[in-house]
């Protein structure tokens, strides 16, 4: 079986995985909604993702994502302060980059794969 990359393919790869890693973190956080003295943890998408272009770029491999405790959240008396509205929104934003991943990722296989044809047409 042939593999086909290209950098942009190998851009939208990395995209994909941390919209995945944005989903985890939001289903985590979403599974401890009943924790007492759990705290909200998330990612900081936009600057992953341009460290992810910078490696991928520079032919280095994935990095772990870096998560952090998110700020500025009201906490129960519990001390737990997952907010299911916040998280219901983060994971609509991941399947919409998602989905916008995938959309992209088959549209640039299809360009590698018709440039193949193309060529092979001669």
């Amino acid at each position: 079986m042939m593999q086909v990359e290209t950098m942009l393919s190998d851009q939208i790869a990395r995209f994909l995985d941390l919209a995945t890693a944005e989903v985890k973190l939001t289903a985590a956080n979403m599974a401890n909604i009943d924790t007492p003295g759990y705290k909200t943890v998330g990612m900081d998408f936009e600057a992953e993702m341009r460290e992810a272009i910078n490696d991928v770029e520079g032919s280095r491999g994935p990095k772990r994502v870096r998560v952090k405790d998110v700020d500025g959240l009201i906490a129960r008396p519990d001390g737990n302060n997952v907010s299911m509205d916040r998280e219901g929104l983060n994971l609509a934003e991941a399947q919409l980059r998602f989905k916008t991943g995938v959309a992209l990722l088959r549209e640039e296989y299809q360009r590698v794969m018709d440039a193949i044809h193309s060529d092979s047409g001669k």
